[in-house]
Order: C-alpha cells, then sequence, then structure tokens
C-alpha cells in the first residue's frame, strides 16, 4: 500500500542520502504492465518551457495526473489546463508519493539524470529532453540505468521519428549514395552566458532556488542563469552545440550506425571558464565499422559556417547536414526544406527504398507505444546516450583546448587525463548518480 509522507518527512529523508540511496531506500517501485488500451498515468519534471510542449503532446491521449516545477508560476500556467493533476515542486516528493507510469523529464540539462534516473530506479518508463545528460559520464549512467531497470525510454530529439528523417536514414542503408567517407553539421544559433554575473539580487518568490540548482554547486541567484539562457553556462548547459548537436547529427549518427570517436578536435574563441563559446567547430574521426569505411563528422555552430554558402543551385540553410559518399551527397535541413541528393541527373529518378523502420504519429506517440507493450523506440537511452556522449566529449575537448585521443568504451581521453574533471564533473551531495 501506497503511504503518503509528510512534507517535512520527506525533506528529512531526502536530504540525507542521495538519489540512488534513496531509491533503494524503500521508494515505491510500479511495475504493473498496462494494457494496449489503457491510459497511462504521467507525471511531468519541468512543466513550463519545453515541458509545456511535451506535456501537451503526451496529454492528449493519456492522462496527466502529476506535474512537477520549481517556479510555482510556471506550474500553476501549466496546471491550469490539467486541473486534475497533483501539484509538486520537488520531484524526489512527486516520485514517492503518486503512482506513476511514466515521467517526462523536461528540464535544464544538468538536472536530467538525477530526475530519470531515481523515475527509472522506481519503475516508471522515462521520456528525456535532449541533450541526454549534462555530461558524458551521466549519459553513460543513464543508459545503464535503462538497460537495469528494462523500462522504455526515448530521448527527445523529435525529429527522430519523422518520416523525412527516417527516409534520408533508408537512403543512405540501401547505399545510394555509395561509402560515404564525410559528413558537415551546422547551426546557425548560439548561446553565450558570458561573465559571471557579480550581483546577487534577490531570489523572485514564485522560484525555490536550491531546487533548480540541483547537483550544481551553490551560488547566488541571478536571472541571467534562467529560464532559457542557461543553456549558455557550462554549470548547466552546453552551448550551442549541446543543445542542438542531438537533432542535427541524429541523421547521419543514425544513417550511418556512427559509435565511438577515436579522435576529437574543436575549435574556436578562447575557451571561458564558465560560459559556452558564440562559435564552435568540432571534428571528428570515426573508424570504420563492420563494412562501412571511417568517416570524418564535422560541426559547425554560431558565427562559424560551413566553408560554403552554396552546393549546384542550393543555398545551404540555416542548419542541417550534408551526408557525403562517394557516388552522391545529400542535404538533409533541419526541421525546414526538402531533401537533395547530389548530382541532381544521377537521382532525378530514385525511387524511395523499401522502409526500414515505422512511422509513428510522433516521436511522443512511439513512446506512449512501447510503453504500453507496442513496438519499441528508436531513440531510446542506449542509442540517445551514446550519440549524446560523443557530442559532449567534443564539448570537452573545445574546454581542454587540445585535440583528444578518446577512448570512447572507457570514457577517457587517453592523452589528457586532465580531462576526466570534465567527463565526470562533481555533483552536489545528495544528488549523485
Amino acid at each position: 500500500m501506497l503511504t503518503r509522507h509528510t512534507r517535512r518527512q520527506f525533506i528529512q529523508r531526502a536530504s540525507a542520502v542521495s538519489v540512488g540511496a534513496w531509491i533503494a531506500a524503500g521508494t515505491p517501485v510500479w511495475s504493473e504492465a498496462r494494457s494496449a488500451n489503457e491510459k497511462l498515468d504521467v507525471g511531468v519534471i519541468g512543466a513550463g518551457g519545453r515541458g509545456r510542449s511535451n506535456l501537451n503532446a503526451v496529454g492528449e491521449t493519456e492522462n496527466i495526473v502529476a506535474l512537477c516545477d520549481v517556479d510555482s508560476e510556471r506550474l500553476a500556467q501549466s496546471a491550469a489546463d490539467y486541473s486534475t493533476a497533483a501539484t509538486y515542486s520537488d520531484y524526489r516528493a512527486m516520485l514517492d508519493e503518486e503512482k506513476l507510469d511514466a515521467v517526462i523529464v523536461s528540464t535544464p540539462d544538468h538536472t536530467h539524470a538525477p530526475a530519470a534516473v531515481a523515475a527509472m530506479q522506481s519503475g516508471r518508463h522515462v521520456y528525456c529532453e535532449k541533450p541526454l545528460a549534462h555530461s558524458v559520464y551521466e549519459a553513460r549512467r543513464m543508459a545503464e540505468v535503462a538497460r537495469e531497470t528494462g523500462v522504455v525510454t526515448q530521448m527527445g530529439n523529435q525529429s527522430h521519428a519523422t518520416d523525412r528523417l527516417r527516409r534520408v536514414v533508408e537512403i543512405v542503408r540501401s547505399g545510394q549514395l555509395g561509402p560515404v567517407h564525410e559528413v558537415i553539421c551546422w547551426s546557425n544559433k548560439q548561446f553565450s552566458g558570458g561573465d559571471r554575473p557579480t550581483e546577487s539580487p534577490p531570489v523572485p518568490p514564485t522560484l525555490d532556488w536550491n531546487l533548480w540548482l540541483g547537483p550544481a554547486a551553490e551560488r547566488p541567484y541571478h536571472p541571467d542563469y534562467l529560464p532559457f539562457t542557461w543553456r549558455g553556462w557550462w554549470d548547466f548547459g552546453s552551448g550551442n552545440f549541446g543543445d542542438m548537436g542531438c537533432h542535427i547529427i541524429d541523421a547521419p549518427c543514425w544513417a550511418l550506425e556512427l559509435d565511438y570517436p577515436t579522435s576529437i578536435l574543436a575549435a574556436g574563441p578562447p575557451p571561458h571558464v564558465v560560459s559556452s563559446p558564440t562559435a564552435l567547430v568540432v571534428r571528428y574521426e570515426f573508424p570504420a565499422r563492420g563494412e562501412r569505411p571511417p568517416v570524418r563528422l564535422t560541426w559547425y555552430d554560431g558565427s562559424w559556417a560551413p566553408p560554403y554558402e552554396m552546393i549546384d543551385d542550393v543555398e545551404l540553410p540555416a542548419q542541417g547536414s550534408l551526408i557525403m559518399g562517394e557516388e552522391g551527397q545529400l542535404l538533409f535541413p533541419h526541421t525546414k526544406g526538402d531533401t537533395v541528393l547530389f548530382p541532381r541527373q544521377r537521382f532525378a529518378d530514385l525511387e524511395s527504398p523499401e522502409p526500414m523502420f515505422s512511422r509513428p504519429a510522433h516521436h511522443h506517440a512511439e513512446w506512449i507505444e512501447a510503453c504500453k507493450g507496442r513496438g519499441e523506440t528508436l531513440s531510446n537511452f542506449e542509442y540517445g546516450g551514446r550519440m549524446t556522449e560523443f557530442i559532449l566529449a567534443g564539448v570537452v575537448a573545445y574546454r581542454m583546448g587540445r585535440v583528444l585521443e578518446w577512448d570512447g568504451p572507457n570514457m577517457t581521453a587517453t592523452n589528457c587525463p586532465e580531462a576526466d574533471a570534465l567527463i565526470k564533473p562533481p555533483m552536489r551531495k545528495g544528488w549523485e548518480v
């Protein structure tokens, strides 16, 4: 029988143990199977901002029974549309008190791992925003816990479920481009925090600043950190590359089955101690994979664009990827625009290859169906974790200011042991995973 703890009892217990120990100490584990036609009972961690979109996508078909946000004003805005949902400021209380089948994590990057690990270890299926985690270690840990618990997981790179992206993967895998040796990806977005604020304005009465910090080191509140700008601060986000990489690199990563790179080179403005750059270039060398040849993948972002503006008569989009094979090239704009294959004459009469993957209604629907035992998620934490790992390793290479000889399976740069501090950064006591 579920015991509803008082707020004081919960805080006393949570403050004394880490996330993992809290789970082991007796958090309820919900493992009841749902029939295919029965609605899921879903809780949402991070109910404002991006969480609102995830909430509405799942709320169309499932029961939203609990909402959690550290900002009571944003929480109230979402709760107004889901009046029967219980509301919380601390996700640990929500997981402890509510009988949930599944959880959506839509918080800033630095709190993805603690929230998702706690949810998985309590038996809930988890949908977590991209990038999957805030560090290489956290991404690996989340994939491990997903395997250990057997829950259904999905990373929130929603284009992964679209027909246009899955068709790109099918074209590449069908061999239409021939062997692929090079990929270029780019995004013109930029997030940069600048210097750390020195002022200490009062914390807004609607915000629980300590809970917002979560595993991050304590510091005074400042509005420069949130609600959107956290992406540009290393303690909370990973810049534009971390924010957009899991979207734009997804198609070539999936199509070419990229795994662990062996070498990572990054360049940009001189690295800032606390915030991300306004421009970045990262170059990965991936080894041969079975019959697939080695691949060089280069990322450009912010004010640094790829070295050409057009291919034939096609202008490069603001964000996208270019997959270059021995027999052709494929230009895939991110979100908007047609996929174009070059040379045009060669591909003028190209017929779509036989579908290799299902076409769900949308990314959330694929997760929901898998939670009910129908099908599987294709951007699960195993896949999403590996991609997040090498993207965040690129951020580490930039911050270290040197080429990294990367040992992916062991999560280490063999020529740069000092990078370990960024591969597995410390987490505040009580928030460890």
